[in-house]
């Protein structure tokens, strides 16, 4: 059974069976909200998303890059990303379904996201960058 149900600009329904959230900057003990620290940041997601599900692709959705100020430290200008960071594993129906039994297969990808409140990602309320995932293009199919 699913978490949830997101349905992608594409038509397609994907179901959310695994969700992580974490704060963003939580544990930043030093420094400020900038590029590296937040390329770090992603990284990070990235490579946890990978070990966590190894056998399914990882799509990272760019996220939105505010600069609140002019301030520019030694790491460059202040560069703030959504609050809240998303790491889902969803699961569809097979991509291939000419080379696949729809029966016996189905799809999956992982997908980092940022967003700005702790919220479930849910039908067509979902952020636009994770709707607009080009599932056909980046999900692979896999036997039940």
């Amino acid at each position: 059974m699913s978490l949830t149900r997101v349905v992608l600009a594409s038509g397609r329904s994907i179901d959310l069976a695994e969700l992580r959230l974490s704060s963003t900057y939580g544990g930043m003990l030093e420094g400020y909200p900038c590029k590296p620290v937040n390329d770090m940041r992603i990284n990070a997601l990235l490579r946890s998303a990978e070990r966590a599900e190894p056998a399914a692709p990882v799509h990272l959705v760019p996220p939105a890059r505010e600069h609140p100020d002019q301030y520019a430290g030694a790491f460059g200008p202040v560069e703030v990303l959504p609050r809240v960071a998303c790491v889902g594993t969803f699961h569809s129906t097979a991509v291939d379904p000419a080379h696949h039994d729809p029966v016996l297969y189905r799809s999956r990808l992982t997908i980092v996201w940022f967003q700005p409140t702790p919220e479930v990602p849910s039908g067509h309320d979902a952020e636009e960058g994770l709707r607009d995932v080009p599932w056909e293009d980046l999900a692979r199919d896999y036997e039940l």
